[in-house]
């Protein structure tokens, strides 16, 4: 990510800046260029570690996977009049009340079904 040649060219507000900027601590005494550069060049190794290790953010388990596919299965499809309908909600036109809850409903419900639908894409690579 970072070389330590590029790193020790910094002055140290700048490391503290680049520190701040992806929320790390300094490794030790902040008041050293080597605190900061130590963190910036340990923490993309040790950030794939702890996932390989299993810590923090995991991925789901396949019965997980399997229920959001269920979920979506359950969802259905639009219908040609609600593919129109989410169409022209996308240009930004809205019914009366109150419709129009209904309106941000169904539209709200496309926008889940896609998104779930993505997720369960990038859950699969």
């Amino acid at each position: 990510m970072f070389s330590r040649s590029e790193l020790e060219a910094l002055t140290l507000q700048e490391l503290r800046a680049l520190c701040q900027r992806y929320g790390l601590p300094p490794t030790s005494n902040a008041g050293y260029k080597v605190s900061y550069i130590t963190t910036l060049m340990a923490f993309p190794i040790l950030a794939l570690q702890q996932f390989q290790d299993g810590r923090g953010i995991k991925r789901p388990s396949f019965e997980s996977l399997q229920n959001i596919g269920i979920a979506l299965d359950e969802m259905n499809s639009l219908t040609d009049e609600q593919i129109a309908f989410v169409r022209i909600s996308l240009e930004g036109r809205r019914m009366e009340y109150p419709q129009r809850y209904e309106q941000e409903k169904l539209y709200n419900l496309y926008k889940v079904k896609l998104l779930l639908g993505e997720a369960v894409n990038l859950l699969g690579q």
